[in-house]
């Protein structure tokens, strides 16, 4: 059975790239955010975000993430009704995702609010990704060409790292490269150490 390492983060942490690294040595990852941005301009889910949302997001049937992202990410009921109609379809083409990698020994699932959405739960191993907090907000604000005020905000719409840390059973502190790169390979390391074991 393909055991599941959830891989998580605040904005900023540098989640990418440590997913890079797990890819980087052989383990499938499967990217949730990425993979809602395909989703979410199928019809079936355009449809449903029209219906909640309205017709104002879209324009020429395109939805305009960034309109959404800003009525979300400063509204908490608003982020749920869009959680519910994207989370479904995402858990169904992860499963489907998974069926194709069902002989590996480990995948990878990447998510932004793995601990907020409560899917942690379903997972082997959780692994969190930290940052100095300067650094996370530097990085966004580069990354997105946005205000330090639109990063806090969107900080706070996240769980914070000691939360994030109490509940995971790695942790990788992607202040220096060199250094993330180490810890994932002893992440890979031990948990091999275990499946031998189990």
């Amino acid at each position: 059975m393909t055991k599941i390492i959830g891989l998580t983060g605040g904005i900023g942490s540098g989640k990418t790239t440590i997913t890079a690294f797990f890819k980087e040595m052989g383990i499938p990852v499967y990217i949730a955010d990425d993979e809602a941005k395909k989703i979410m301009q199928s019809a079936e889910i355009i449809a449903e975000i029209k219906n909640a949302f309205g017709e104002s997001l879209f324009e020429n049937n395109v939805l305009n993430r960034a309109k959404l992202a800003d009525i979300v990410f400063n509204d908490a009921d608003k982020l749920t009704v869009l959680n519910s109609i994207v989370h479904p379809a995402v858990k169904k083409d992860f499963q489907f995702w998974l069926s194709q990698n069902k002989e590996e020994a480990f995948v990878v699932y990447e998510a932004a609010i793995l601990f907020e959405s409560g899917k942690y739960k379903e997972f082997d191993y959780i692994v969190t990704v930290t940052a100095p907090e300067e650094v996370r907000i530097e990085r966004v604000m580069k990354r997105d060409n946005t205000t330090r005020e639109h990063v806090l905000s969107r900080m706070k719409m996240q769980w914070d790292d000691k939360k994030r840390i109490s509940l995971s059973n790695f942790v990788i502190n992607n202040s220096n490269l060199k250094i993330a790169k180490e810890e994932v390979v002893e992440i890979l390391k031990i948990l091999k150490i275990k499946q031998k074991q189990s």
